[in-house]
């Protein structure tokens, strides 16, 4: 039995196209790639598979903490490798869905990722929430003591080079000693297959589904959800939708005017998640469901 990932930008399709497979084949279960689809509560802004679908289908790594913790890629990737020793001792194939990119090359590659040191990291961020410093005086301290890391990383991208210098200030070791980077593509290993709709189309079908989210109760939700007493997590604010959301809810911004703000981040998003996966020269693209699946359905031959 093998794993196969299902791969592409937030709104083309990729959930719908995992449980078409899945159940034509009926020896497969889907894991999800998201990093907010473990939260409980968060459904209709994550386009959570519903009750229908993950009662057709086993569903692995959705609803596993309360939206006021944290979760980290280091525990997304325990929490993955057990769920496919699970289902590799079950006989059946595993296909890994979704397109939170960091969280899947933490589990195809195996990634050895870095501890957390909570301290570094909120020291590094007050400086830059208080205009203390920039990304880019954060990247140039990195520089002096890890240039191979900071070389690896733009100096503007604030959440990388904040990552960057924690690691390297809280664990005395170079954050680029923890291996190659995410610029290493390792040969072999899980299968990708790629999912590839026009701009134009993942634009129109963001709004679409936006509109969908609205009228399924996404303001609802989110009420529900900053009125819980734990609150909210720091992660679990950062949700696309969510966030926009909550301005409207906590702050009173017009409704009309988030909604908007959240499709404009949503196709920023999308913009960002192609660029991160066309940069993997293993992901074979199709630009059709039907296209997807035969690829899909090819890896698991091969590799099966």
């Amino acid at each position: 039995m093998t794993a196969v990932a299902l791969v592409g930008v937030t709104a083309s399709g990729k959930s719908e196209t995992a449980l078409q497979l899945a159940l034509r084949r009926g020896d497969c279960e889907i894991v999800s790639v998201d990093s907010m689809c473990v939260y409980r509560g968060m459904d209709i802004g994550t386009s959570k598979p519903d009750p229908a679908a993950r009662a057709a289908v086993p569903h692995h790594l959705l609803d596993l903490v309360d939206p006021d913790e944290d979760f980290t890629v280091t525990q997304f990737q325990r929490a993955a490798r057990a769920a496919l020793a699970g289902i590799a001792a079950r006989g059946h194939h595993a296909l890994l869905v979704g397109g939170t990119g960091l969280y899947l090359r933490a589990v195809v590659d195996d990634l050895a990722i870095p501890g957390r040191y909570p301290d570094v990291a909120a020291a590094l961020e007050a400086e830059l929430d208080e205009g203390r410093a920039g990304p880019a005086d954060l990247h140039v301290r990195l520089a002096a003591l890890d240039p191979e890391g900071a070389a690896r990383m733009e100096p503007t991208n604030r959440r990388r080079v904040v990552r960057a210098l924690e690691v390297t200030l809280g664990s005395g070791l170079a954050f680029s000693t923890f291996g190659p980077g995410l610029e290493a593509y390792p040969a072999g290993g899980t299968a990708q297959v790629g999912l590839s709709l026009s701009t134009e189309e993942i634009d129109a079908r963001i709004v679409a589904r936006f509109g969908r989210m609205v009228e399924d109760g996404l303001v609802d939700e989110v009420r529900a959800l900053a009125a819980r007493p734990a609150g909210i997590s720091r992660t679990a604010r950062q949700a696309l939708g969510y966030r926009e959301i909550l301005a409207h809810v906590e702050d009173g911004a017009p409704l009309a005017e988030c909604v908007e703000e959240a499709i404009r981040h949503t196709r920023q998003l999308a913009r960002r998640q192609a660029s991160w996966f066309r940069r993997d020269p293993r992901v074979r693209w199709a630009g059709s469901s039907a296209g997807v699946q035969a690829l899909l359905q090819e890896a698991l031959v091969v590799h099966g």
